[in-house]
This record gives structure tokens, C-alpha cells and sequence, in this order.
């Protein structure tokens, strides 16, 4: 049976919301009168839902979903704003908040609501357990050496994974960030073959001299070949670029305080912190990037 608790210090808007919400017919309804006591509730037996008041004394609506947010990601929380309260109802929303719904039109919208944002949390929850039992994806692209396309095909392999895994948002901009230094490697230092060590001679003639490979040959012929290995457990993302390569082995350390200013590593400092391992082939023209989705569901707070 649904589980919905109501959050509000007027015990007349508590009555209200309860009586509106009583009308499901098949939900349980809990009160609290603020947002301590909530999560004591929440902490004892975890609810399906939060319908909570913005302002309350002590723990307001914001810090009673934040804190939800924090240990109870699969909770949804919906806000019931008091007049005057919209941009913190709008900052509720950009942390993390499902909806809202004005006190002023309660009776018309609040049941609506409940049933729109359980319906998608139910979804989610399906959406999550069919991942479990993914057993095997894989996808493979070649892409010329097309900046905005690479940008593109990184922002849709961060999409892919963070939806399969159902990722939070700093998480999945964690992976964003890996992938794009490793394609923007292959892109700049594999097929156009521009060191990295001319950015920091001269940054500008590092951007010249990409520019003008561009429309030279064997630059402008060559592609990158991108693989997406997926299960429910682990991600391999695979970039191959079509360059002479390289020796790993010459990369300096990125952790050394010498080497943290320097252009040159920093991808790959960003790639190892961000991914659970990170490989080169022998010729230095192909990385494989390592991602185990229990460990960064471990590692990772709520957005």
C-alpha cells in the first residue's frame, strides 16, 4: 500500500492535505507537525512519498528534502508553497524537489500531483530494476574528426549511462568530464597530432595548428572509432584514435605538485580520478575507460 506522509506545522493545512489526499482511497496517510519529527518518521519506516510544507520553524521544507535527498534518494518530495514563497519553491526545485504545488489551489492540484509524481517514481523504480538485468549493450560509432560531433556522441554516451545506471547529476557530469578529455585527446594529440606540450609554449599557435590540420591531409581523412560495453554492473568505454600514437609510459605524473598547472597530463589526471581504471593499448592510440557503477553510487552524494 502507498505510504504518503503529509509535513506541515498548521494542523489545519495537515487536516486539509490528508483529506485531500484520504480520497485515493487505497494510500496510508502519516502526518508530522515539522520537519524534524518527519524524519524521524522517515528514518523508522521509509514512506513512498513527502508532501511537506516550504516554511516551517526549525527544519524547513528545503532542509527536510535536502536531507531526504542526502540518504533517501528514491523518496520523492513535493513542496506546498505559501504565497511569496516561489523562488525557494524554484531553488527547491533545481536541488532536487519533484513539484510543487501552491497552498492557494491545494484542493484543485494537490491530489493531481501526488498521483503524476508517484506514477514517475514507480516508473523510475521499474526503469532501475530492468537495469539490474541488463546483461549486455554495446554500442559503436566512428566519427570524423568533427569537434562538435565528438561533443555530441560524449554528451549522448554520458546520457546512456547515467540513465541506465540511474545516476545523479554529479555523477554523471563526473563522466561527462572523463569522456570528453579522452576524446578531445584522440582529437587534438591523436589524429591532428598536436603535443600538448606546444600549449603550454604557445597556447594560441596550439590552436592555429589544429585549425590548419583541419583541411590538411592525412589529418583531416583520419576518425575516431568510440565502443560503449555496457551491463548492469560496469561500463568499458573504448577510444581509438587513427594517430601514430604514443608511449604512455612518457606521460608525466599529474599528481605531481610539479606537474598540476601543467596542460600537459591533465586529461588523463581528470580521466583516472574520474573513472574506476583507466588503460592504454601498447601503440598509445586507444584508451579504455573503466566504470564499476556500485562504486560510484557509494562514492557519490546527492545532487
Amino acid at each position: 500500500m502507498t505510504v504518503v506522509l503529509i509535513v506541515d506545522d498548521s494542523s489545519i493545512d495537515r487536516r486539509l492535505a490528508a483529506g485531500l489526499l484520504g480520497h485515493a482511497g487505497d494510500w496510508t496517510i502519516q502526518v508530522a507537525q515539522d520537519g524534524g519529527e518527519a524524519l524521524a518518521i522517515v528514518a523508522e519506516q521509509p514512506p513512498d512519498i513527502i508532501v511537506t510544507d516550504l516554511q516551517m520553524p526549525e527544519v524547513n521544507g528545503l532542509e527536510l528534502m535536502t536531507a531526504v535527498r542526502n540518504k533517501f534518494p528514491q523518496i520523492p518530495v513535493i513542496l506546498m508553497t505559501a504565497q511569496g514563497s516561489e523562488e525557494i519553491a524554484m531553488e527547491a526545485l533545481r536541488l532536487g524537489a519533484a513539484s510543487y504545488v501552491p497552498k492557494r489551489i491545494l484542493a484543485r492540484e494537490l491530489l493531481p500531483t501526488v498521483r503524476r509524481v508517484l506514477s514517475q517514481a514507480s516508473e523510475d523504480r521499474s526503469q532501475s530494476a530492468l537495469m539490474h538485468r541488463l546483461q549486455h549493450r554495446r554500442e559503436s560509432y566512428r566519427v570524423e574528426t568533427d569537434l562538435s560531433l565528438m561533443m555530441a556522441l560524449s554528451k549522448h554516451l554520458q546520457q546512456q549511462l547515467g540513465e541506465a545506471w540511474q545516476l545523479e547529476k554529479s555523477a554523471r557530469l563526473r563522466i561527462g568530464t572523463a569522456l570528453e578529455e579522452a576524446l578531445l585527446n584522440a582529437y587534438y594529440h591523436g589524429n591532428l597530432e598536436v603535443s600538448s606540450r606546444l600549449k603550454e609554449d604557445d597556447f594560441a599557435l596550439f590552436y592555429t595548428t589544429a585549425e590548419q590540420r583541419l583541411q590538411q591531409s592525412p589529418y583531416k581523412e583520419r576518425t575516431v572509432e568510440v565502443e560503449l560495453i555496457l551491463s548492469s554492473v560496469t561500463a568499458a568505454i573504448i577510444v581509438r584514435d587513427e594517430g601514430p600514437g604514443f608511449d604512455p609510459g612518457t606521460l608525466p605524473d599529474p599528481r605531481d605538485i610539479e606537474n598540476l598547472d601543467r596542460p600537459c597530463g591533465r586529461g588523463v589526471m581528470l580521466m583516472r580520478s574520474f573513472m574506476d581504471d583507466v588503460q592504454y593499448n601498447a601503440a598509445g592510440n586507444e584508451v579504455t575507460l573503466t566504470k564499476r557503477r556500485f562504486a560510484e553510487i557509494a562514492t557519490t552524494p546527492a545532487s
